[in-house]
């Protein structure tokens, strides 16, 4: 697996609270210049991201994030509304409370009615593995199917935990056909990023990998 190989799998991540337009923009740039998957920004960002970019990379952003217990149509708001504003992907969260509740109806018609609002766009499902059980994990991945969804992905990273190489394995185990898997949330080296693509992430969100480069480069 070449670095290139890895790069092409990575949603490079910027979404801290105080990030700066300019911040952002070095985001982009470097997403462009080593040619990641596409950046995942904040949803304020997104309409000045889109027209910078210029469809150079794609633009990913976070809707219910990160804690994932807006209503349903709040979200589905943020996300046509970030469509239109010109993100390619949404990474979204999962109301938490309501999965340990059992009320897996609940949960998968709102990923349901996500999807429709985002109008053919890539939908990731953000189930915050850091705070489910293992029948939890497994009860998402067919949930995330059966609404169908794109991808599951592990982690906000602004949890108590991120990305383990048990939940990839159990998520990639479980999935329907289709269905992708995002590793997210402490993803550290490029070793670490290799590792989880060979147990089956097919993406990453990470900021980690780019700056490793960009600091060997250095």
């Amino acid at each position: 697996m070449t670095i290139d190989d890895i790069l092409a799998k990575v949603d490079h991540t910027l979404l801290k609270v105080d990030a700066t337009w300019d911040e952002i923009k070095e985001i982009i740039d470097d997403g462009i210049k080593y040619k990641t998957a596409s950046v995942c920004i904040p949803a304020s960002f997104v309409k000045r991201a889109a027209e910078y970019a210029g469809g150079k990379v794609k633009i990913c952003t976070v809707i219910g994030f990160p804690n994932g217990y807006s209503t349903t149509e709040a979200k589905c708001f943020e996300a046509s509304n970030a469509v239109e504003n010109g993100a390619d992907e949404i990474d979204m969260v999962i109301n938490v409370g309501a999965l340990k509740e059992e009320r897996y109806k609940d949960v998968e018609e709102e990923i349901r009615a996500v999807k429709k609002a985002c109008n053919g766009k890539i939908l990731k499902v953000i189930i915050e593995t850091c705070l489910l059980n293992r029948n939890e994990k497994a009860k998402m991945c067919d949930i995330v199917t059966a609404a169908g969804a794109d991808f599951i992905k592990t982690s906000t990273g602004f949890s108590k935990a991120g990305a383990t190489k048990e939940d990839v394995v159990l998520m990639k185990k479980h999935v329907g056909p289709g269905v992708k898997v995002k590793a997210a949330g402490g993803i550290s080296s490029i070793e670490d990023a290799a590792e989880f693509i060979a147990l089956g992430a097919d993406r990453l969100g990470t900021s980690r990998i780019v700056k490793i480069l960009k600091e060997e480069k250095a």
